[in-house]
Formats: C-alpha cells, sequence, structure tokens
C-alpha cells in the first residue's frame, strides 16, 4: 500500500510548478506569522489535482492520513479530495466514517481553499438531515479553520433553501476579529441573497451596524450601487457617532 501513496506523491510532484508554487505562496499567506505560516506548495492547478485524486481514490485511511500531515499543500488536498469522492459513493457507514475522519483532522484542513473544497461536500451534505450541533461547537473552536469549516458546510444547506443555520452562524461570528471568517459569513449571506434577497436583508437591516465592514462588503457585492451605498454610508454614519462619542 505505501507503493501506491508514493506514486500518488510522484504523479504530483511530476507536475509542480517552481514559478506558480511562488504565487500562490505569497497569495496562501505562507509568510511568518501569517495565516499559511509554513505551507509548502508545488504549484499544480486544482484541475489537475482533481485528476491525481480520482486516480487514488481507494487509497486507505492511513494513507490519507498521512497526506493530510503532510507540509505540502497539494498533499493535504489530494487527501481531501479523495475523501470528496469517496464521500459521493459511500453508503451512510461509510459515510459516517469519512465525517468522523474529517472532524478528527480539522486543524489539518488548514488553508482556506482546503475548507472551501471540502466542507460543503462532507460534513454539509452529510449534515443536510442531521442533528447539525457540530457545525455550532466547530464555530466556537480557537482554530480559525474549524469555525471557516463551521460557516462554509452550510452552503450545503443554502443550495437547498434552508437558510436558518447559515443565519445562525452569522450572528454567532459577527463579531470573529479574523478576516477569513469575515469574508466567509459575508459570502455565504450573498449565497442567501442569490437565492432569497428579502432574507439576505432581512438579516442585513438588523444586522448591519453590528457587522465588521468586510463582512458586509463581501455580503452586499452583488447589490446594485446605490443600495451598495446605502449599506455602507449607515455603516460610516455610525462609525462616526462612535468617534465623536469617544
Amino acid at each position: 500500500m505505501a507503493g501506491t501513496l508514493n506514486r500518488l506523491k510522484k504523479d504530483l510532484q511530476k507536475l509542480a510548478d517552481p514559478q506558480k508554487a511562488s504565487i500562490l505562496s505569497r497569495f496562501f499567506k505562507t509568510g511568518k506569522g501569517e495565516y499559511g505560516e509554513g505551507d509548502v506548495f508545488l504549484g499544480i492547478p486544482v484541475p489537475e489535482q482533481r485528476k491525481v485524486a480520482k486516480r487514488y481514490s481507494s487509497l486507505s485511511f492511513p494513507e490519507i492520513q498521512t497526506l493530510l500531515s503532510s507540509r505540502i499543500h497539494e498533499h493535504r488536498l489530494a487527501a481531501l479530495l479523495i475523501l470528496v469522492i469517496r464521500f459521493k459513493s459511500a453508503n451512510d457507514a461509510g459515510r459516517q466514517k469519512i465525517v468522523e475522519f474529517y472532524l478528527g483532522n480539522t486543524k489539518r484542513v488548514n488553508n482556506w481553499d482546503l475548507v472551501d473544497l471540502s466542507a460543503e461536500k462532507i460534513l454539509g451534505e452529510y449534515l443536510l438531515e442531521r442533528d447539525k450541533s457540530a457545525i455550532y461547537g466547530l464555530a466556537q473552536s480557537d482554530n480559525v479553520w474549524a469555525r471557516r469549516i463551521a460557516v462554509i458546510s452550510t452552503f450545503a444547506f443554502i443550495k437547498r433553501h434552508r437558510f436558518e443555520d447559515t443565519l445562525r452562524l452569522a450572528e454567532q461570528l459577527m463579531n470573529d476579529r479574523h478576516d477569513l471568517i469575515q469574508k466567509a459569513v459575508g459570502w455565504m449571506l450573498r449565497e442567501i441573497g442569490k437565492r432569497d434577497q428579502e432574507a439576505e436583508e432581512g438579516f442585513l437591516r438588523k444586522y448591519h451596524r453590528a457587522m465588521p465592514r468586510t463582512m458586509l462588503r463581501y455580503a452586499i457585492e452583488r447589490f446594485d450601487q446605490e443600495k451598495r451605498d446605502e449599506y455602507l454610508g449607515k455603516i460610516q454614519i455610525v462609525q462616526t457617532k462612535e468617534k465623536k462619542a469617544i
């Protein structure tokens, strides 16, 4: 079995592009003190990664664990793409095992693309008709990736026009200081608005004064200029008043 894992790594290495790796290292903030510190990139496009993952989708869980424990970003992404592929065809017992494995490795799902390409497809899909307390637990974690997994997993619900959990999480994470969480919440609010603008605006009318600007900007991105100015203008007015009060 180790031979199969080594072949996967060699296949990824053959696709490596040092120039792209350098660009991705900057894009995903791998410098000292940044959120992706220590992450090592090979520089492989996601479509090529998917092809490799498909070829090696029968890897064992210990082998997938080895990939997830790697410092190389594309190794971890390959592991997650394999889990997504396996989840689609698995029975209930198989899906439960994959979800438990995924939840046991949230600290290794440790960059925003890794979260965004897996959380909805695994955890979100699994929880559609199940108790959703797991995502609220993740949302309370000190780990930024666990919190982002909680938010992005609800994309699966949004696509079925089920907005309640996303809106509850948005309220719960309103004061989160990390821009990756603010962006994730804003993005999911925007996705709600694509399907039901009144549902999104109902939330915004209630909370726009409390929302971080980054979260708000992401949420209103699709609105026309007049409506965007209206929301952003209200924020500016509130901030000015607060400064005067100080």
